[in-house]
């Protein structure tokens, strides 16, 4: 019995509208699904994908396609999911045991140099995420992604200056994650000499505002 994630939402958490496989033979085939799809959206652009491209690429029929997957914006959340845990892990990781002002600019400077450095080599992350604007649902995902991100920054700034207003630390955690989703977006846009120039300063401006310096 496979899992339906099709409506509504729990906890906060935006929801999915595709199915969850909870079966391993399931898993496999939606991996190939999201794999193949990966390969599509890099070489023609989500916009320009077909669903029965995806089947074919995969190697499973449109039948079993549609079962996981009702439509292809179901297929791009699939993958912009899969992004962000995968972008939340790296992020707590890198922030869990940071306790110094000199821990939180070094940390935060790599965070932002790996983010700028997987748009450049990831054109499917560049595509799924320059479709937001034009997807109210998509944009809530960027938001919850952001917010969450925010939050492993905020404990941060809490650790290093515990005396502060806990929702002051928290609205700028998520205000300056987010004004770094929309820099590093920039950058990828124009040119590389510039984009670089664009995401240093970016970094400088954030961490004077962290750091209060």
């Amino acid at each position: 019995m496979e899992g339906s994630a099709l409506s509504g939402s729990q906890d906060g958490q935006v929801a999915s509208p595709r199915r969850t496989p909870s079966q391993q033979r399931s898993r496999e085939r939606v991996e190939r699904m999201l794999a193949a799809a990966s390969v599509l959206i890099a070489e023609q652009g989500s916009d320009a994908m077909r669903m029965g491209e995806v089947a074919e690429r995969a190697g499973v029929s449109i039948g079993s396609l549609y079962q996981f997957f009702p439509d292809k914006r179901a297929i791009v959340w699939a993958l912009a999911e899969r992004y962000t845990a995968e972008s939340q892990a790296c992020i707590a990781a890198a922030l869990a045991d940071v306790t110094d002002a000199e821990g939180l600019r070094r940390a935060f400077s790599e965070l932002v140099d790996i983010y700028y450095r997987l748009f450049l080599a990831e054109p499917v992350m560049r595509d799924i995420w320059s479709g937001t604007q034009a997807d109210n649902a998509l944009r809530e995902l960027e938001l919850a992604d952001s917010r969450a991100s925010g939050a492993f920054l905020a404990a941060v700034l809490k650790r290093l200056r515990p005396q502060d207003d806990s929702a002051a630390l928290e609205a700028k955690a998520f205000l300056v994650w987010q004004l770094g989703e929309t820099a590093v977006r920039l950058a990828v846009a124009v040119g590389r000499t510039e984009g670089d120039g664009f995401v240093e300063t970016y970094k400088r401006m954030a961490l004077r505002e962290l750091l209060d310096e």
